[in-house]
């Protein structure tokens, strides 16, 4: 998980637990999301790259920002 990219699907940030959807298994699955950086919030729609994960279905994320 760690690595892959996903979009924003619930509004990701501070004391929210958001929601973001990431191609797995060839499709997409909904994982819940707290921002890596507890100070970030990520709207919706918006590209995340996942920088850690907790079984079951918990990411930590950040916004995507492309080279």
């Amino acid at each position: 998980m760690i690595g892959k990219r996903g979009r924003v699907t619930g509004r990701v940030g501070p004391g929210l637990v958001g929601e973001v959807m990431i191609s797995v298994r060839g499709g997409a699955e909904a994982f819940y999301a707290y921002p890596a950086d507890e100070s970030s919030m990520i709207e919706i729609g918006q590209q995340i790259l996942v920088v850690d994960f907790e079984e079951p279905r918990t990411v930590y994320v950040q916004r995507w920002r492309p080279l």
